[in-house]
């Protein structure tokens, strides 16, 4: 098989076939004559052979009367087909772009089939290309350039390998879609990408603390989940915690002061517990020990997890890979008889990732099935933190009938804020409002009448849900109203299309949204342009004859850049100061206040003896966090780090905006530049040279926003994760009391630890939060001058031996039409 099949099949998502067209024995020549009877024995599925049959022919019409000309040649017949390539004015596709000797490449350009494929020989424009196809035609170029560059080991060459090796990345957002079970999360996913039977819905207990990441299978046609499971040691220390949780009783002198809500809630954690032993040990658990239970007999279904593997499932449809994932998602096991069969494994489950084949919503999305506020085990609570901080989208969702009123989902975005605000990079919520098309009574009104009220009644909920969002001031300190927009879907009526139009079910606005994140746009021309640049060195390091003007442009970009970088440096030591002031005076708060904070803490109102007993104890065992099943995550550290958070909460904010438009540190690595377009007016004899500098310095300030944005969540985190480290010790000593009077001792124990360290505790936590500013700032500032020193030493100091003056014209007409400003006639 030669690379036209192999690189034509990738191109329209076929890879998986290639194996059977190469054993076909199928080239490029024989390709082009398929028919419908060689179509349907190479492919299964009457949509895949549809599908290849239109692009065969649309490839064929563009081949025109020239294929002749662009099929591989035998050495004997070169001769003929230079000659026939120096008269044609048609052209061939540009489909394939490797060559690998089936094509002869005239670096003179006049039979080139780089140069042929110019809009004027194909009767065409390239602004009708779609962008897919130009990023395809673009990395074939570079592919067949990188190909063409000299073998020997020098540091020119090695430095294009890497930045075309660098040319492809992978841009993914992801979006966290929040919500109780019930709300309708999983049918709002399943409308929304058009898989009906993908998640499960319709269950009270579809999933239970298990994370589901939904993104797109663009290399097969197979539907996939690839299950990760906790570590063995993870699941044995949360044995140990479910056996400590169920022995630790009330202290006995506080026994009979519990109340009847108390017990209650003590109940639902207990509950939880057992419900997860129970999944995976049936009732063996209740006379076994923890050491026992990690007999390696209990895990024989899931070989995985004791070999710390992936396990991944591959299914034809979307409804065959949802039965099977059940045991790996859904708490419910009442569907089988034998105990055997009611074993499930979700417990054990760290996270699932589900692909769906072919879906363009997903190529650059990811949707993240986020359950509850976190989780009691550690890992799949950091997990869990981890995905909350990387959405650039929340969506939260609810039921509509009790939207403004139902305490669970603000509870979730208050307590999610910060996580996803100034310590993440959220820079939407939608508040989703499922079920829109519900409506009690219907029968007693007209179909128009029921219309009438279900559309008042969804723009009445989205009143009153805006209004409670003004009220959060908690989460109004990381978003501003702007940030925030309320939907009223209904994934039945989408399918359904009785009572509500498809637009006023308004999942086509989510589908737009996410249409929107993909953003093909960006990542085509932040390749062509990556690529236009690169060819632009290399065609430039073959120019010799400039020695001279070489070391003049290289003094001015060196004193350019020595200028830029004190611009830049002066903005993030301003920041410093501001931040410097902001947290000393939070630690003059925290000192003050510390006292008072933990109280609020370790004596909670309304709640007494052996049901705070417990959750103290769950506290201190997982340093200072923990989230009863029915109340609000307790989270110590974090209380003791309120004032210090809340000093630089607005500065912050100002200074490493999550915002799209906006940049960190006020804009100033935006405004850095070496000047190259001045000196390309200046220096038209080195003008490549510079056009490849001019990308690079782009290429490097977007890394660079991209690792501030990840460096400020760690930035942010750091005070309350000082102060977890600093109270690690009394946590330790709280958690080893037992028996009588064990709470008091906990609290005490708690309260001294914290009166005999404020004094040093808070002024460090401050210092090592500074000391991450200032790295943050020298890393910046290394990271410019280095990367930029390197190229201008690479471009203007080194010579190359390469001539790609055609690939070079043809990306260039790419990259104009892409940026708006097309030049046929170049």
């Amino acid at each position: 098989m030669d690379d036209f099949v192999r690189n034509k099949l990738t191109e329209w998502g076929l890879a998986e076939f290639i194996q059977k067209f190469q054993d076909e024995w199928i080239s490029e020549e024989s390709f082009l004559c398929l028919d419908d009877h060689d179509i349907d024995n190479l492919l299964p599925k009457v949509g895949l052979r549809a599908t290849f049959k239109r692009r065969l022919k649309l490839l064929k019409k563009g081949q025109n009367t020239t294929y002749q000309e662009t099929v591989a040649l035998s050495p004997q017949c070169q001769q003929e087909h230079e000659g026939a390539a120096g008269s044609a004015q048609a052209s061939p596709s540009t489909s394939d772009t490797s060559g690998k000797g089936k094509r002869k490449l005239d670096l003179q350009g006049e039979s080139s089939q780089w140069q042929s494929a110019t809009p004027k020989r194909r009767g065409t424009t390239l602004a009708s290309y779609t962008e897919g196809i130009i990023l395809s035609d673009v990395k074939n170029i570079m592919g067949h350039a990188q190909r063409r560059l000299p073998k020997q080991d020098n540091k020119l060459n090695k430095f294009l390998n890497d930045k075309i090796d660098d040319l492809d990345t992978d841009k993914r957002e992801l979006v966290g879609v929040f919500g109780k079970t019930g709300a309708g999360k999983s049918s709002l996913i399943n409308a929304i990408i058009g898989e009906k039977n993908l998640l499960p819905s319709g269950d009270i207990s579809a999933c239970t603390s298990v994370i589901i990441k939904v993104e797109a299978n663009m290399h097969s046609t197979t539907y996939e989940a690839e299950i990760e499971f906790i570590t063995k040691e993870d699941w044995q220390e949360e044995l140990w915690s479910s056996f400590n949780f169920f022995n630790n009783n009330a202290d006995p002198e506080n026994d009979q002061e519990n109340d009847q809500k108390d017990n209650q809630e003590d109940d639902s954690d207990d509950r939880d517990a057992a419900e997860k032993l129970s999944a995976v040990y049936g009732e063996e658990w209740k006379d076994k020990s923890p050491e026992n239970l990690m007999d390696s007999k209990y895990f024989k279904k899931v070989p995985e997890f004791l070999l710390s593997m992936k396990k991944t499932l591959k299914c034809e449809s979307a409804k065959e890979l949802s039965a099977k994932l059940a045991k790996y998602t859904r708490s419910d096991s009442k569907d089988s008889d034998s105990e055997e069969e009611r074993r499930w494994f979700w417990p054990l489950v760290r996270c699932v990732t589900v692909r769906v084949p072919r879906n363009d919503l997903l190529q650059h999305v990811t949707l993240v099935d986020l359950p509850g506020n976190g989780d009691r085990n550690k890992s799949r609570d950091k997990m869990w933190k981890e995905f909350v901080g990387s959405c650039s989208t929340v969506w939260v969702v609810t039921e509509i009938n009790r939207a403004a009123a139902e305490k669970e989902a603000w509870d979730i975005l208050e307590s999610a804020s910060s996580l996803m605000g100034n310590g993440g990079e959220c820079q939407q919520i939608h508040f989703i409002c499922t079920k829109s098309d519900h409506f009690g009574d219907s029968d007693d009104h007209s179909a128009a009448a029921v219309h009438a009220l279900i559309s008042k009644r969804n723009m009445r909920a989205k009143e009153e849900v805006t209004k409670e969002f003004r009220k959060l001031h908690k989460v109004k300190k990381h978003f501003s109203e702007d940030c925030f927009e309320v939907f009223t879907v209904s994934s039945k009526e989408f399918l359904k299309k009785k009572r509500l139009t498809p637009e006023e079910t308004e999942i086509p606005k989510l589908q737009e949204f996410l249409r929107g994140l993909n953003d093909r746009h960006s990542e085509t021309l932040n390749y062509v342009s990556g690529a236009h640049g690169i060819l632009c060195l290399i065609q430039g390091a073959s120019c010799r004859d400039v020695a001279g003007k070489k070391a003049d442009v290289c003094k001015d970009l060196e004193e350019n850049m020595r200028r830029e970088l004190d611009k830049v440096r002066k903005p993030m030591e301003k920041a410093y100061k501001t931040f410097e002031k902001c947290l000393s005076e939070g630690v003059e708060k925290s000192k003050r206040s510390c006292q008072r904070d933990l109280k609020s803490v370790l004596y909670p109102r309304g709640m007494k003896g052996s049901a705070f007993h417990k959750i103290l104890k769950c506290v201190v065992a997982n340093n200072g966090t923990h989230k009863p099943k029915k109340r609000k995550q307790i989270n110590l550290n974090a209380k003791l780090a309120s004032h210090l958070t809340d000093s630089i909460d607005e500065e912050f904010k100002k200074t490493f905006p999550n915002q799209s438009k906006c940049e960190p540190f006020n804009g100033v690595i935006g405004t850095f530049s070496l000047d190259t377009k001045r000196l390309i007016e200046k220096y038209k004899d080195v003008e490549l040279q510079l056009i490849f500098l001019q990308t690079e310095e782009e290429k490097t300030k977007t890394i660079l926003h991209k690792t501030i944005r990840e460096y400020k969540k760690t930035i942010y985190r750091s005070l309350t994760e000082t102060i977890g480290e600093t109270m690690e010790e009394c946590y330790q000593t709280a958690a080893g009391f037992e028996g009588s009077g064990s709470l008091e001792k906990m609290r005490s124990a708690i309260e001294d630890h914290v009166d005999s360290s404020k004094d040093t505790m808070f002024e460090q936590t401050r210092d090592v939060m500074l000391s991450q500013m200032k790295c943050l700032k020298e890393y910046i500032l290394k990271t410019l001058k280095d990367t930029l020193q390197k190229s201008i030493e690479l471009s203007l100091k080194t010579d190359g031996d390469s001539d790609v003056k055609v690939e070079l014209a043809e990306v260039k007409k790419y990259y104009k039409v892409l940026i708006g400003s097309p030049d046929e006639e170049d």
